[in-house]
């Protein structure tokens, strides 16, 4: 651990690099250890995993999870102006932390590891959700990983938690409760990033559910997109985007036409999708 410890603090490795954070990536980097360490913490055992980055910049996140004992890292950063900063690390950890330049969206994670894994990663806000909901996809499940330890602006955070009933509970939240149990951590001020967004983050840790409700990936993307997309509507109203008969349809899930969608539960979406040709 010597090494890592020897590594020069963030801000010398940003300004060495000439690493401005570039809004166009979503980039904002972490640089405080006290807090980058809290999240490695946060993802639990390391020791006996690989651990997907996404995202790493300039390497906060990266050096807490190696320190915090992490057997193996694998990090994936679009931003080439990054790598040398990177490269620093894994030289300060040998075998221990490998690099894959590119998009994270075009990358086979699952692929990448052959043990027990997890994600953890201050995900760039321009790409967090979308990485989300792939891997709340994958196939088959359970998935390859045992736990993602994620970051998000606070209210993407709190729509995933949102239970039902609430203006917040929408699509994302029933895709990640469907497949996980998801729990907000804690938050981190603007002030800890560099340059500091306007909003605050929040560290939100999703457990695979070994058995999630029986239900076709595909099918609840189309119900909760069509009960969602016009959500102040009646479902008897904004599932006719469907093109099925809705009355039958929710008759046979025994769902009242006159609900909206916020007021379903998990269980009741996956009825529906259930239903669907």
């Amino acid at each position: 651990m010597a090494a890592l410890d020897d590594l020069p603090p963030l801000r010398e490795v940003i300004a060495a690099h000439g690493l401005a954070a570039r809004r166009s990536l979503g980039q904002n980097f972490l640089l405080d250890l006290n807090l980058t360490r809290r999240i490695a913490r946060a993802a639990g055992s390391l020791h006996d995993h690989t651990i997907i980055e996404i995202g790493p910049g300039p390497g906060g996140l990266t050096r807490a999870l190696l320190l915090e004992g992490a057997a193996h890292v694998v990090a994936i950063e679009r931003d080439e102006r990054c790598l040398p900063a990177l490269e620093q690390i894994s030289a300060a950890a040998p075998g221990r932390l490998t690099i894959i330049p590119g998009d994270a969206l075009a990358v086979d994670m699952a692929a990448l590891v052959s043990g027990p894994a997890r994600i953890a990663a201050n995900l760039p806000y321009n790409v967090a959700t979308p990485l989300l909901v792939r891997w709340l996809e994958t196939e088959p499940w359970p998935p390859f990983f045992a736990s993602m330890t994620l970051m998000f602006q606070r209210e993407v955070a709190e729509r995933i938690a949102a239970p039902s009933g609430g203006k917040a509970f929408g699509r994302l939240a029933v895709l990640s409760q469907w497949r996980t149990e998801p729990e907000i951590l804690f938050d981190i001020a603007p002030r800890a990033f560099v340059p500091a967004p306007k909003v605050t983050s929040s560290v939100v840790h999703f457990t695979p559910r070994a058995q999630p409700l029986p239900c076709d990936t595909q099918a609840l993307e189309r119900v909760t997109q069509a009960a969602f997309g016009q959500r102040r509507k009646m479902l008897r109203s904004s599932l006719q985007s469907l093109k099925l008969d809705t009355a039958a349809l929710l008759d046979a899930a025994g769902i009242d036409p006159t609900e909206r969608a916020e007021r379903l539960d998990i269980a009741d979406f996956c009825r529906l999708a259930r239903l669907l040709p």
